[in-house]
């Protein structure tokens, strides 16, 4: 069970930016409710490369990975 607090979340938004930068173009990182708590939602632009390490947590933050491809003006 999730119970991270709103407060944890935020807390650890720079990190997870920081750690993913290093995997893949990161197009955002937001909160999101997972289960009772909070956790950060990765939004990337593509899959980080082959035997790279994904985190499930930073901080004991629950991480949603996302892949959502490039942002392109309409």
């Amino acid at each position: 069970m999730n119970t991270c607090s709103l407060n944890d979340a935020r807390a650890a938004k720079n990190e997870a930016l920081d750690l993913f930068r290093g995997l893949a173009p990161v197009i955002g990182v937001g909160i999101t409710r997972i289960g009772e708590g909070y956790g950060l939602k990765v939004n990337l632009q593509r899959e980080p490369a082959a035997g790279a390490s994904v985190p499930e947590m930073i901080r004991k933050v629950p991480i949603r990975v996302e892949i959502v491809g490039a942002i392109v003006k309409r």
